[in-house]
């Protein structure tokens, strides 16, 4: 038996499929194949040889919803010129490697994989992490023959709610394992203060980094500090901190480009809050983990999706939403501190836990194993 798996190319659609893969080969049958047919990216090649799931790339292309003359020709190419290609590799693909089903995260990058798949009769099942699903999956939606949503199918736009059944986000079991005594050896913690994580997403943020330097020689008065940057904004930040920050309360700052997922399930452990982006897959990582956060939407995401994840998360009390428009780097530093001073992380971390849906990737193994088996 052979599973296709595809995604959009982002980390946020590679980490559920790591997940779901691990699920499966903990209750599926021996000989059962993993495989991936997608976009090509440097980090989805390394993760994919690490699980043992063949990778087969193809061209794939997206439609870009805000005007420019480049872009305009952007989505001539990739509309006429990648996306058929695409179709076309797809098609050869399935075609030869006859999968059983194929199971797709989303995403701009799943679309030939998924049309070539529903021309050739393959069964598809759809992911759907957000509120608010993309231009991709309303389009892919279509071809499936069922949609696992992570939010309640209640707060889920779009699809027809007798194809929807609500399984949360699939997440990394293995994050639940982390350590703060490892935690302290990796990033030589002095444990002397409460300490914040803040994530800005794979690639960094550098409107969130902007707000951290703005106030963090107070910050660093009064919390320890992990921050990962970006690659692409390391130095910046690392020359700043030279300027800004006084040698003594320095030993409370840890920067990094990026955490790797030994260093972030340590991270996640000895953090008492984390600040983020909203996208679902940090969001369900932070219910599993039981961690109060700050959320602060990306404004440019599509459909405003990460703002309706973020406002939906803070119905169960488990987060503050910032939103980024209207933020000030004194009013960031006030809602910090009153988490703690007015010792709001219990509350928090009853919502989270309530929220959470921990075995998100075993009840989809479980459920795409029934198919294949039946």
């Amino acid at each position: 038996m052979k599973i296709i798996f595809t995604g959009g190319g982002t980390g946020g659609h590679i980490f559920p499929i790591i997940a779901i893969a691990r699920a499966l080969k903990k209750i599926g049958p021996f000989g059962l194949e993993y495989l991936y047919v997608g976009p090509k990216d440097d980090y989805s090649r390394e993760a994919f040889e690490k699980e043992d799931i063949s990778a087969y790339y193809i061209l794939s292309g997206k439609i870009r919803r805000y005007f420019s003359i480049p872009d305009f020709f952007k989505n001539i190419i990739d509309l006429f010129f990648r996306i058929p290609l695409g179709i076309i590799q797809s098609f050869y693909l399935i075609f030869t490697l006859s999968p059983d089903l194929i199971f797709s995260k989303g995403g701009y990058g799943s679309i030939p994989v998924v049309v070539a798949g529903w021309i050739l009769g393959v069964p598809i099942y759809l992911h759907e992490s957000d509120v608010s699903p993309g231009m991709a999956n309303k389009l892919l939606a279509k071809f499936s023959k069922e949609i696992f949503v992570s939010f309640p199918v209640k707060d889920v736009e779009y699809f027809p709610v007798n194809k929807m059944l609500k399984v949360g986000n699939p997440t990394r079991d293995f994050l639940m394992n982390g350590s703060k005594e490892r935690a302290k050896a990796i990033f030589n913690l002095r444990e002397e203060k409460p300490l914040i994580l803040i994530l800005g997403g794979s690639q960094g943020s550098q409107r969130i980094n902007d707000l951290i330097l703005e106030i963090l020689p107070q910050l660093l008065k009064s919390y320890e500090v992990i921050h990962q940057t970006g690659f692409n904004d390391l130095e910046r930040i690392k020359k700043e901190l030279n300027v800004l920050t006084p040698e003594p309360v320095k030993q409370n700052y840890h920067v990094l480009p990026f955490l790797k997922e030994e260093e972030l399930r340590h991270a996640y452990a000895a953090a008492d809050c984390v600040v983020s982006r909203a996208g679902s897959g940090i969001i369900f990582e932070l219910a599993m983990l039981k961690k109060p956060s700050i959320l602060i939407p990306l404004p440019e995401a599509a459909q405003n999706h990460q703002s309706k994840n973020a406002y939906t998360y803070a119905k169960y009390n488990a987060c503050i939403v910032l939103e980024e428009n209207n933020l000030s780097p004194n009013f960031f530093l006030k809602r910090i501190n009153d988490i703690f001073e007015f010792n709001r992380l219990e509350e928090m971390k009853k919502g989270a836990e309530s929220f959470s849906k921990p075995y998100a990737a075993d009840i989809i193994a479980k459920y795409l194993l029934d198919f294949l088996t039946k």
